[in-house]
């Protein structure tokens, strides 16, 4: 099952659903609407419901420990996560997310007012790399572990957009 991002928002409290299998490619969505959602000089809260996730990778991880640490620096507060599912909750635990999320295994009693987050196909590969770049080090700041699980790719990742950044470069002298 592909993945989906469900959003709504009223009066400045605002929910979304990640829904199917999450990936990279949701990404640049989410961070969109996440800057839009900040930007409101309404924003009261934020909920994010998991309840529906089968699969979630580590860049929408990222996405999630990002969501919070604007939540607490701009508005004092923990957001709230809703896992419904063990799988899903066992890779938050793992990742030390109950240290930058309030997590609650009830699912909500109603999703009818969710719209579907509009996905762009044309990704730029550049944005798509810094995104993932941005996610895995917000993880690996949340806790050690997270430091020695991301390390590696980070750096590797670093080093790919490094060198396309020189190819470019030598490409545009040429």
């Amino acid at each position: 099952m592909s993945g989906r991002i469900l959003v709504a928002s009223h009066e400045g409290i605002y929910v979304i659903k990640f829904v199917g299998d999450v990936r990279v490619t949701l990404c640049v969505a989410v961070e969109g609407f996440l800057d839009r959602m900040f930007r409101d000089q309404n924003f009261q809260s934020v909920l994010v419901d998991l309840s529906e996730t089968q699969g979630i990778d580590s860049t929408s991880l990222g996405l999630l420990a990002k969501l919070s640490i604007q939540t607490v620096k701009r508005f004092g507060y923990l957001p709230t996560l809703i896992s419904t599912s063990p799988d899903i909750t066992r890779i938050l635990l793992s990742m030390g997310f109950e240290d930058v999320f309030n997590i609650v295994t009830t699912p909500l009693r109603s999703a009818e007012q969710l719209g579907e987050l509009p996905i762009s196909t044309n990704l730029d590969e550049g944005v798509v790399r810094s995104k993932v770049i941005e996610a895995h080090q917000l993880l690996m700041n949340m806790n050690e572990n997270n430091r020695l699980i991301f390390k590696d790719l980070v750096k590797d990742l670093q080093a790919e957009a490094d060198a396309d950044s020189r190819i470019t470069r030598m490409t545009k002298r040429a």
